[in-house]
């Protein structure tokens, strides 16, 4: 038995002749190629025979493909059969599944968010509730991948749950769908009513129909609408084509939006829009951050590039790189970086240097010496080489040290899931906020769960210590360490009315999931979002 899947192994193995000597070659690259492919084999060979332990093939040959593929850049992947529902989730946004988050506490697998209208939804889980065993095979000891992995299957197809909720354990059978997660969660109007807003996550397959139907509906209802803004916050990309087809919502038909150019001359082409634009007059702001990218980058850069747009927020990622999908035996896929795209003005986008390493391995930043300079429609001057820079920058707000802690140890989703337990309905979501007694209740529950967490400051007030031990002046300053220490553990009881702000933005959002699920989230956070505040008055800007 054992020779025969030897047998096969090194069969599939067997490009090139790669078991007997390579004679004629007809380049350098092709000997290079052949002669490596052998020396790969014959090691994977020599394991299999004298290695103490056996070798799990499938495992072994895919750590090899993994460290080649990453020496390149980090979008090139090969999927096995076993991942290709992550393919489709990335690429398509579509999965067979049950529609729930979870994610991980100790040993503990939670609930941490079910998706509106899907099984789990339906099923009645909610946000908090504990999995204990999927198809009866324990959850102890397994991560979110695995117990993932357990829930995902063929639409069509049942799984059931244990579950634990408040102290009491129940069990859910439920049917698998396809699941297409949203990729316009949400869209209205914002400051005084007359701005529309469309919030898009993934470019994934319709989502140009969709940002074009939420464009032409918010339009529709109110047709004294002066501006829109388009949010691609958070958004890492996707389909390019999709890319395209949004831009053409706002700018003529035949405009170039991108070009491709990569090594292989039959990949590069020239993506021009090719419908009729549904407006190229209305005030349009687009938003991003820097995790922004990709297809984000094309929608942002070319309205920038074409002067149709004000870009607002903070520089994006920087991916100018264009991937392909190809089929591979056994049913797997490979994804490739095949092309680089370059936006209206001419200039690439990509941040990083995969072909050129420091000592260490690391990929290097485009220098600011190799930047060049480019035009847009109208004459002014945008950089390649780092991303698409907002014509309108709004620094990043950072976490407080109260706030880091919150989230990391739940407390946030916590409360909120107690608040959602005894607390039938709240009010809408574009009115719901934290109250003086919510608060009040929360800064009570945290006193409960004694919430410690430790700052920056007292980090290095430690380091600080440890060096001077060292160096032997501990003597001469521990007590002005020791009044620092108490100085700044009194300004700590105060964190909470400090950043009451930040922390009730937290809590209102987690709370709005519970009811009105991500729509009501974004609803809710509307209001007080300094960056759409700030997109909303330069619209009132003819200029």
């Amino acid at each position: 038995m054992r020779k025969k899947i030897m047998v096969g192994i090194f069969g599939l193995l067997g490009l090139f002749g790669l078991f007997g000597p390579i004679h004629a070659q007809t380049t350098d690259r092709g000997f290079e190629i052949a002669k490596n492919l052998e020396i790969f084999s014959a090691i994977y060979k020599n394991l299999n025979l004298n290695y103490v332990d056996d070798v799990d093939p499938g495992k072994t040959i895919k750590v090899a493909i993994d460290a080649m593929l990453a020496s390149l850049d980090p979008y090139t992947n090969y999927y096995p059969e076993s991942d290709i529902e992550d393919v489709k989730l990335q690429l398509l946004g579509e999965y067979g599944g049950v529609g729930a988050m979870i994610m991980q506490r100790g040993d503990s697998i939670l609930i941490s968010e079910p998706y509106k209208g899907l099984p789990a939804d339906e099923a009645g889980l909610k946000a908090g509730d504990r999995i204990l065993a999927v198809n009866g095979e324990s959850t102890k000891g397994k991560n979110t991948s695995d117990v993932s992995g357990a829930m995902r299957g063929q639409a069509g197809t049942q799984v059931t749950l244990r579950l634990e909720r408040a102290g009491n354990e129940f069990e859910r059978t439920l049917t698998r769908r396809a699941i297409k997660l949203p990729n316009v969660p949400y869209y209205g109007y914002v400051g005084d009513g007359n701005t529309g807003y469309i919030k898009l996550d993934e470019f994934t397959t319709d989502a140009a129909k969709n940002v074009r139907e939420a464009f032409v509906k918010l339009k529709k209802d109110n047709p004294a609408m002066r501006g829109v803004i388009l949010d691609l916050r958070g958004n890492g990309g996707g389909l390019m084509n999709e890319a395209v087809d949004i831009v053409n919502i706002w700018v003529p038909r035949g405009t170039l939006v991108v070009e491709t150019k990569g090594k292989v001359a039959s990949k590069n082409m020239k993506s021009l829009t090719r419908m009729q634009p549904e407006d190229t007059e209305i005030p349009l702001a687009v938003i991003i951050d820097g995790s922004s990218a990709s297809a984000s980058e094309i929608v942002s850069g070319s309205l920038q590039d074409l002067d149709r747009a004000v870009i607002i927020g903070q520089r994006s990622f920087g991916k100018g790189l264009v991937q392909n999908i190809l089929p591979m035996p056994y049913n797997s896929q490979m994804k490739v970086t095949v092309s680089k795209y370059y936006i209206p003005s001419g200039r690439c986008i990509q941040a990083i240097d995969y072909s050129h390493r420091d000592e260490n391995g690391r990929a290097l930043k485009v220098p600011d010496s190799l930047k060049t300079a480019f035009k847009t429609k109208s004459g002014r001057t945008v950089y390649d080489g780092f991303g698409i820079e907002p014509d309108i920058e709004i620094e990043p707000e950072y976490m407080s040290n109260i706030a880091i802690a919150l989230t990391q140890k739940l407390l946030i989703f916590d409360y909120a899931t107690q608040f959602y337990r005894s607390h039938e309905s709240i009010l809408p979501a574009s009115q719901f906020e934290i109250t003086d007694d919510i608060y009040a209740d929360f800064c009570r529950f945290l006193k409960e769960h004694n919430l410690t967490y430790s700052t920056t400051t007292e980090h290095y007030i430690k380091q600080l210590r440890d060096i001077a031990k060292q160096e032997k002046y501990d003597g001469a300053i521990e007590q002005q360490l020791k009044e620092m220490e108490q100085r700044l553990a009194t300004e700590k009881e105060d964190d909470l009315t400090k950043h009451r702000e930040e922390v009730c933005d937290m809590l209102k959002a987690e709370i709005l999931t519970r009811y009105y699920y991500d729509e009501g989230r974004l609803q809710g956070a509307l209001k007080t979002d300094p960056v759409v505040r700030r997109a909303v008055e330069e619209l009132k800007n003819k200029n």
